[in-house]
């Protein structure tokens, strides 16, 4: 199928050189679109932005949720004990375990890089 649309000039310019990848440009633009209404992605982008810039050890241990995240996390586990997740909360819940999970992992491992740069810097000095 072909579509025709009109683009600013400037838009236009930035994608003459990827008109190839057009297609897949388009599909990821699209799925970035969609999921930032969902409720199920609330929070969890900032979170994944955030480790997908690799940031440094200290950076990563030091990470927290947002406010926000923290809120939306604290009334589902407040849901969770009086009356019950419905299934799109479940699903939900699910999600930030996973992420949680992620975030558990680069905490373990920026620990580990960290004490592995001072385990060179000591050997170094007395070496």
């Amino acid at each position: 199928m072909q579509i025709t649309v009109d683009l600013p000039d400037e838009l236009a310019l930035r994608l003459q050189n990827y008109q190839q990848e057009l297609p897949d440009i388009l599909e990821l633009g699209l799925r970035e679109f969609n999921a930032r209404d969902r409720v199920g992605f609330e929070g969890m982008a900032e979170v994944l932005e955030f480790l997908a810039q690799l940031p440094q050890p200290e950076e990563i241990l030091a990470l927290r949720p947002s406010q926000q995240l923290q809120t939306h996390i604290d009334r589902l586990l407040e849901k969770n004990r009086t009356t019950g997740l419905t299934a799109m909360e479940e699903q939900q819940w699910e999600q930030y375990q996973y992420l949680e999970h992620l975030v558990r992992v680069a905490k373990t491992e920026a620990l580990l890089k960290l004490k592995a740069e001072k385990e060179v810097t000591r050997v170094t000095l007395l070496g």
